[in-house]
């Protein structure tokens, strides 16, 4: 193996071979406390470290990182506490998750590391958000993410190297190709020569370093990051390397040749290095006996600390609380005589984001063709005029990547809203919305200040994918909040309160509201309270539980009928109001439950269950629920008729009332 020192002086020489030293002997070490049964599982990336070390230690400190399994030597380039490190590993709250996240599954704010979810892509689109937010600020920073060969197939990848081109950003793409995606070898993942071939396809700058070799990882990445600095752009660099062991212990090696590992132990890159050191003169062995013993008390005292530490005790009204960053919002309800105007539900919530946008300088709009054009429901209508591109930004056609890239800002301190051109199509970001965004206040601390507005609902004879009511696949996902308004005045008031909170949420607008109704709205900034439920309607016969369209199909019923009816909209769907629920229900005894969603797994089935046991005592009649088909959405209108709930609701007021 050739080493180039260039002009690298002896200090950094040495730098980098302590660099590369302390991974791998913790790892040793953590190899027999796995065997001792002492650490539950174990990623190695013996024979990998020069990767981590010499990009890590080629970039300044407060530059990002967002590591995966094998990049132990970035958490040690980054100077981590040991006793931390160990923490973490075995599950206690000195750790970086209190126990609630394992190996290097988390972030830190501090050192400027964003860690990995299970799901391997997803975090190349948070590199995309950090970045951006870099290059909003005019900030002359780089950031650096890592992709295994095997990961690099996922969608994310795609995506991300794509939004990073089209955008510019300044982000390095580590690929760790060591040949093989677990057990799966490199010939039956993908069909082309090598990684670096992808990068003109993206527009990109591709390069490919031998990964076994520390200097040269270290010198490549030190210009490229200096050139990145002074004019952004995306590179990808292709690391060639091996893992020495399995993906995980327990998976063991047997499926790689023996040969590939007799190979590869001639390239190891600590042995090598550490060679031809002491070839140069640059080290000797009692530096080298003195360097390794320095590190070996260093890990003995960290695991000391660590092991002293007792496991978390498990407090359930903690973890309820941390899976949302706490946030009291203040009372910005307006004044009784405030100046209103005529609105469209439509232009209430554009009013909303337009007044938001004023009112918070570091938010960002995202979509797809939401600049220009306006959004294909006009919502930002204009905003290009008042705000900028930087601001009010067109997306690819990339879910995934743009809501990752909203973490990716919140990382930074900024606010985003993430347009899904129709609510369908969300399914193409869901991991990242029920995995990343949703999990991460709990996990390490990091709120994402996200809020993905969802055109909804059915009506308009669209069909199954432009259709859909999907509002319950986010009700069952602690840590988003979602809200959906039914009419204008809650809707302006509902997305400035969205995007008021820290916390991410999942915003429903019903598509045919958007033209059809209109209130008077008040012209000042205002908000509506995320969690509270409002009754619309007042009557002694019974109490109609309902939100969205559901609210005007209930009042036009009622009225037909001369129905006396509580009318509760819900407004907030996750938390849902329960002590309005819990009164109304009290109030009537009689209750039916209505949403647009299908009936099976809707939310209604929640709150009938929560009201069976809850409220039990005040029943006069068994709890209905009324909601869609649980069909697809059709597309004819006489088949949308009778898969939308209106008819079933008046059967169901007249069984309720006879009852």
């Amino acid at each position: 193996m050739h080493f180039d020192r260039k002009d690298y002086s002896n200090e950094t020489l040495l730098h980098l071979y302590q660099g590369l030293l302390k991974p791998r002997l913790i790892e040793e070490k953590m190899l027999i406390l796995l065997r001792q049964g002492k650490v539950s599982k174990w990623f190695s990336g013996i024979g990998q470290e020069a990767i981590s070390v010499g990009s890590t230690l080629a970039l300044e400190p407060d530059e990002y990182i967002l590591p995966l399994h094998r990049n132990l030597g970035v958490f040690t380039g980054r100077d981590i506490p040991l006793d931390r490190l160990f923490a973490q590993w075995q599950g206690k709250n000195t750790g970086f998750t209190k126990g609630r996240d394992r190996s290097f599954h988390f972030g830190t704010n501090e050192h400027h590391i964003v860690g990995m979810i299970s799901h391997l892509g997803p975090q190349l689109a948070v590199a995309d958000g950090i970045a951006l937010a870099d290059k909003l600020e005019d900030r002359p920073k780089v950031t650096l993410t890592y992709s295994g060969d095997g990961g690099a197939s996922e969608g994310d990848f795609h995506e991300a190297l794509n939004v990073a081109a089209v955008w510019q950003l300044p982000v390095i793409f580590m690929i760790e190709n060591n040949g093989y995606g677990l057990s799966t070898p490199s010939n039956e993942q993908f069909r082309f020569k090598q990684f670096i071939d992808k990068g003109p396809a993206y527009g990109m700058q591709a390069i490919q370093v031998d990964g076994n070799n520390v200097l040269e990882v270290y010198d490549t990445v030190r210009r490229l990051a200096e050139g990145l600095r002074r004019n952004p752009r995306p590179v990808l660099i292709e690391a060639l390397t091996f893992r020495m062991r399995g993906h995980e212990e327990a998976s063991g090696t047997k499926y790689v040749p023996q040969e590939l590992f007799e190979e590869w132990a001639q390239k190891d890159p600590v042995e090598n290095y550490e060679k031809w050191l002491m070839q140069e003169g640059i080290l000797d062995e009692e530096a080298r006996l003195r360097f390794r013993e320095t590190i070996k008390r260093e890990i003995e005292e960290g695991l000391r600390i660590a092991d002293a530490t007792p496991m978390p005790t498990a407090d359930a009204a903690l973890e309820l609380a941390d899976m949302y960053q706490p946030f009291e919002a203040p009372d910005q309800s307006p004044a009784p005589d405030a100046p209103t105007t005529d609105k469209r539900y439509v232009d209430a919530i554009s009013d909303g984001l337009r007044q938001s946008m004023e009112r918070y300088p570091e938010l960002v709009l995202m979509g797809q063709d939401i600049a220009d054009y306006g959004g294909v429901f006009k919502v930002t209508d204009g905003f290009v005029g008042q705000f900028g591109k930087g601001r009010v930004r067109n997306t690819p056609l990339c879910e995934s990547a743009i809501v990752g890239a909203g973490l990716g800002l919140s990382i930074k301190g900024k606010k985003s809203m993430v347009e899904m051109q129709f609510a369908d199509f969300v399914t193409c970001g869901f991991n990242q919305i029920v995995n990343n965004l949703a999990k991460s206040h709990y996990r390490w601390g990091q709120n994402a200040d996200v809020v993905v507005r969802m055109p909804t609902g059915a009506g308009t004879a669209a069909g199954p994918f432009h259709s859909q009511s999907n509002e319950a696949w986010f009700t069952h996902t602690p840590g988003l909040k979602v809200v959906f308004p039914s009419n204008p005045i809650d809707a302006k008031g509902l997305i400035c309160a969205a995007i008021e909170d820290p916390n991410p949420v999942m915003f429903f607008e019903h598509k045919l509201l958007y033209r059809s109704i209109t209130a008077p709205v008040p012209d000042v900034y205002y908000t509506t309270p995320i969690g509270k439920a409002a009754l619309v309607r007042e009557g002694d016969e019974m109490s109609i539980i309902t939100y969205g369209a559901g609210v005007h199909w209930a009042t036009a019923l009622a009225d037909e009928l001369g129905l006396s009816a509580d009318i509760l909209d819900l407004r907030t769907l996750l938390p849902w109001d329960e002590e309005a629920v819990r009164q109304t229900v009290e109030k009537n005894g009689r209750v039916i439950i209505l949403h647009e969603d299908t009936l099976v797994g809707g939310l209604g089935g929640e709150i009938a269950a929560w009201i069976a046991e809850h409220c039990f005592e005040h029943l006069d009649a068994p709890v209905q629920r009324v909601a869609s088909l649980d069909t697809a959405v059709p597309f004819a209108p006489p088949l949308e008729k009778v898969f939308l709930p209106q008819q079933r609701l008046r059967q169901t007021v007249e069984k309720l009332r006879n009852y």
